[in-house]
């Protein structure tokens, strides 16, 4: 498949299981969380699309600023996970500004699918795509992680890199994410996760609660988006939960590992 321009898809939920709010204190009945505030679950998804819309001419830089350069190295360990091999087809969910992706075309992976559901967000992408020359077997789709519009068992990898802690629903990704697996198929999640050393924590909640609303406001001219960042982050699950999820999900032969003293964390799961 080769195609420049962003799609928007309108698909109708899938009905998988329950659905619905997840059990892990990110959503309950009509509410949802936003950072530290709790807000009408029909709500949220306008919030955070205002967050990305504000945000994505400067996103990459924001990104090396936030973590002097350390997502780089976490997304290079994902994407050695992810093992890109030419016959597979890769699904990535939140791609952002590409660099999933990418790195899964560089590494001699097969045709892959980049969405996200920020159209702002996915054109800096696209752009960044053509610069590089990633534009045969690439397609741009906005989409909903919560419903995929995609048939069941079509793809072989799925991937979500710093956006699953922004969806409404996430057990929704999740059921969703197994849903368009082919069996044999693997789901990976890279995404900011609990801090497991001790020493590291004031160090690291300084960061997030001072310095990072100040580079907001500073870099990308917006303090609150870069709050709610850091907020977003401390109301994630921890590893644990997250691994719970992903086997209450359907996934088998879970595991997960923390990164850079459990800042981040990479999780996967198969579909068998």
């Amino acid at each position: 498949m080769t195609d420049n321009a962003p799609h928007t898809y309108d698909a109708s939920p899938h009905s998988h299981g329950t659905g619905g709010a997840d059990s892990f204190g990110t959503s309950s009945g009509d509410t949802a969380d936003f950072g530290y505030r709790t807000v009408p679950k029909s709500e949220k998804k306008t919030l955070v699309r205002g967050v990305f819309d504000s945000v994505a001419s400067r996103y990459d830089v924001m990104n090396d600023l936030m973590s002097l350069g350390v997502h780089r190295v976490w997304k290079r360990m994902f994407n050695a996970e992810l093992g890109p091999q030419p016959g597979l087809k890769l699904l990535d969910l939140a791609g952002g500004t590409g660099d999933i992706t990418f790195g899964w075309l560089a590494g001699g992976g097969g045709p892959a699918i980049m969405t996200d559901i920020n159209a702002s967000m996915l054109s800096v992408g696209r752009d960044r795509a053509i610069a590089r020359g990633y534009v045969s077997d690439l397609t741009f789709c906005v989409v909903d992680a919560e419903q995929i519009p995609l048939p069941d068992r079509a793809v072989d990898r799925v991937t979500i890199a710093f956006g699953l802690r922004n969806c409404t629903d996430k057990m929704s990704v999740l059921r969703e994410a197994r849903r368009v697996l082919r069996p044999g198929g693997r789901f990976l999640c890279l995404e900011f996760s609990h801090v497991q050393v001790a020493a590291l924590a004031p160090i690291y909640d300084a960061w997030s609660f001072k310095v990072l609303p100040l580079l907001g406001e500073k870099i990308a001219k917006d303090r609150d988006s870069y709050q709610y960042l850091a907020e977003s982050i401390r109301t994630f699950p921890d590893q644990e939960t997250l691994a719970d999820m992903f086997r209450d999900a359907g996934f088998s032969h879970v595991r997960y590992q923390s990164l850079s003293g459990g800042i981040a964390a990479i999780h996967s799961g198969w579909r068998v």
